[in-house]
């Protein structure tokens, strides 16, 4: 299938995607940024300022936030835990403000 939206992660996300000590865990996340490529949003939600997340119900309820730039550009802004989420948020709102 070809890809629906162009994906760049973020260092901060990248970085975050590294230190999850759980492999299957990084994997279940990666598989979930491979659906989002080709348009499959699945459980996702805004969060307000053009900020949104991809709710992940495994374990700890992981999420993924993004912002979407024009049409096909998804950029991925951070990651956390359902325990973390209302920092994580803030942290992704004030990365994507950067980027206007």
């Amino acid at each position: 299938m070809v890809a629906v939206f162009s994906v760049k992660a973020l260092p901060e996300f990248t970085s975050w995607l590294d230190r999850l000590e759980d492999a299957s865990i990084r994997g279940i996340v990666v598989a979930r940024i491979k659906r989002l490529e080709r348009g499959l949003l699945g459980d996702a939600e805004s969060v307000g300022d053009g900020v949104s997340e991809l709710r992940i119900h495994i374990g700890a309820g992981w999420r993924v936030y993004f912002t979407k730039r024009g049409g096909q550009l998804v950029v991925l802004l951070a990651g956390g835990s359902k325990r973390t989420q209302k920092s994580d948020i803030r942290r992704a709102k004030a990365l994507a403000a950067l980027l206007d």
